[in-house]
């Protein structure tokens, strides 16, 4: 679009009103103008408190993760700025460099921090700013938001997060366990395609379309020049240099990507951090929260619902149903538009409240019967801490023992081996994933593929059945057992390669009944390691073929309700395809090995066990 700055213009409300929005050229430190809108209810607005959000996606583009109205409608860009500033603050919301009217080049991640630093001391220096400036957004407006915390602006007041917000890149959100998240190759083919470059040039955009990105998947590793991406070479690039810093170098302590080493530097202001379940960002919002609590005084909270990435206005994630308490609408608030403006209203005004510090969802305790849209139906219910995990739970190991089974009484021994083929990897069934379609989609599913799944074939059977699997699970529980907090997969491995990967998969297994006559393995959490980071990040170090390791693989927390009658089971292998790339066992780096080995892979079950939070029901738990 042609942009004019400084034109207050009214925009028509569904209700008959108006809000009045004017178009900003904000200046960067290196020239480079980026373009906003602000809207405010009238066309010259007193100073108030401005709420930024900066976004990839194109400022005035609404997007999923906007949520629903408490009336269940789409909430709409406009609807946000209306809203908001009838509750006393001035909406501005602001396309990044290289995205939607921005000048400049987009690279993922690596220039938020400035942009965002240049662009709340712009916005408190303008007549129409009381001098604070708050920060929303989802998922990339979310990381946006910490890079520019790392960098201390002094008019930054508050912060709501949400779904995002880098503690580390390299161990959630792009890298876990040092394999690579392949949601960062679908987020950049999908998003090459709304690039200024493939809007200016129709053959741009027409080499891109062509592209088959589920077939490209069977052709990994992609290289310069032969990729999907080849036609946005910018994109191609960042993509497959973030792939390429397999270890913990430089790269990764970069602004924008490693919240971690600048948390002292953040402003001491009121922060709200909200995660789902089914999201990669897990990890990265409990650290958040965990570390700025204990360096500021400014309140720090935390929201975690049972969702796939910033789907809070649906009951279910994937394939499973939480029922009616699991929304944020009607439940936390009316709506996400109220919960928000209440968050900043009280705490910009210095009122604080009594929210609690932790807002969690317990998953499980529904009937396990198929609701009307034909979902399982797991249910579940909202809790609150004072801190995470929640104090009254208890740490509990349950060991890997012979004949697959769990319990908390270590076994004398025993191994269990089987041989890893990259070449035929374990597709992937949901899980946290998120920005993964056309090749994968997030949530919770049975773990069992279909004609849809990606490395799924006929006859499809459940993935518990491959022989690369390790199925270790308790006997039905006698009792309820609910389990909130962390989750720990230590096991003593050995392989025949001089690199391979270790993958867990906490699962929750509901009994057989007439809707589901074979049960019902429902994924909780998953994680990944590639072992020559068994040690270290920065410094991988190959195996030597045959001798034993202990090694830990990172695993985000949960929080489920397994009922009486389920088991608790936890599934062991080497892949996990195409939420992560694929070892090749030769110890070649990720974007450059061409050969593939089978790997026979081991695990000796005397110390390998899973220690999970117990937070009610640990007498149900069998020894053995």
């Amino acid at each position: 679009m042609t942009v004019t700055p400084a034109t207050a213009e009214p925009i028509p409300l569904p209700d008959g009103g108006s809000v009045y929005r004017t178009v900003l050229r904000i200046p960067m430190r290196d020239g480079v103008e980026l373009v906003a809108d602000r809207y405010a209810l009238t066309a010259e607005p007193a100073p108030a408190p401005v709420l930024l959000e900066r976004t990839p996606y194109g400022r005035r583009e609404r997007r999923g993760s906007d949520g629903l109205t408490r009336d269940g409608a789409p909430i709409q860009p406009v609807d946000q700025a209306a809203y908001f500033a009838r509750r006393g603050l001035v909406l501005v919301r602001q396309d990044c460099r290289g995205r939607g009217d921005s000048d400049g080049t987009f690279v993922k991640y690596l220039g938020e921090a400035e942009d965002g630093y240049d662009t709340v001391e712009w916005l408190a220096a303008q007549p129409w700013c009381d001098g604070r400036v708050a920060t929303t957004g989802v998922s990339y407006s979310a990381h946006a938001q910490t890079a520019l915390a790392a960098l201390a602006p002094p008019h930054l007041a508050a912060m709501f997060v949400d779904s995002g917000g880098f503690a580390s890149a390299y161990e959630a959100g792009v890298r876990m366990g040092g394999a690579f998240e392949l949601k960062q190759a679908t987020w950049a083919f999908r998003h090459a395609q709304e690039s200024p470059a493939a809007r200016a040039d129709p053959v741009v955009r027409a080499a891109l379309d062509s592209q088959d990105l589920r077939a490209w998947f069977g052709a990994l590793p992609w290289r310069r020049g032969l990729s999907p991406l080849a036609a946005v070479p910018e994109y191609e690039e960042y993509l497959l240099d973030q792939w390429a810093h397999g270890a913990f170098d430089g790269f990764w302590r970069q602004l924008g990507i490693y919240g971690r080493g600048w948390y002292d530097a953040f402003p001491d202001v009121p922060s709200l951090h909200m995660v789902s379940w089914y999201d990669p960002y897990v990890p990265t919002a409990l650290e958040n929260v965990r570390q700025l609590s204990a360096r500021k005084t400014g309140p720090t909270r935390l929201v975690i619902g049972p969702w796939t990435h910033g789907a809070r206005s649906v009951s279910y994630a994937g394939d499973v149903d939480f029922g009616p308490a699991a929304t944020l609408d009607g439940n936390l608030a009316p709506d996400y538009l109220e919960f928000r403006a209440d968050f900043l209203a009280r705490h910009l005004a210095g009122e604080g409240g009594d929210d609690p510090a932790v807002r969690y969802f317990l998953m499980g305790g529904g009937s396990g019967r198929r609701t009307a849209e034909g979902r399982l139906d797991h249910g579940g219910s909202w809790r609150t801490a004072s801190a995470w995990p929640p104090t009254e739970t208890t740490p509990v190991t349950l060991y890997l023992r012979d004949g697959g089974t769990l319990g908390t009484d270590a076994p004398d021994g025993g191994t269990v081996e089987y041989d890893f083929d990259p070449a035929r990897p374990v597709p992937t069934i949901g899980g946290q994933v998120t920005s993964g379609e056309p090749v994968m989609s997030g949530g919770a599913y049975d773990q069992v593929p279909g004609p849809g799944t990606y490395g799924g074939t006929a006859p499809y059977l459940p993935l518990a059945s491959r022989p690369d699997v390790l199925v270790f699970q308790t006997p039905p529980l006698a009792a309820d057992v609910a389990l909130a907090g962390p989750v720990e997969v230590r096991l003593r491995v050995s392989s025949s390669a001089v690199d391979t990967d270790f993958t867990a998969k906490l699962v929750d297994v509901h009994p057989p009944n007439p809707d589901h006559p074979n049960g019902y393995a429902m994924n909780l959490t998953d994680g990944i390691l590639r072992c020559r980071y068994r040690n270290s990040y920065e410094r991988p170090e190959p195996m030597e073929p045959g001798a034993e390791y202990e090694i830990v693989v990172p695993v985000p927390d949960t929080a489920n309700l397994f009922a009486a009658g389920h088991r608790i089971r936890l599934d062991v292998s080497s892949s996990n395809f195409p939420r992560f790339d694929v070892n090749p066992n030769t110890g070649g780096t990720e974007v450059d090995s061409r050969r593939r080995v089978v790997a026979t892979n081991r695990v000796h079950l005397g110390p390998s066990g899973l220690t999970v939070h117990v937070l009610a029901g640990a007498e149900a738990l069998p020894a053995s």
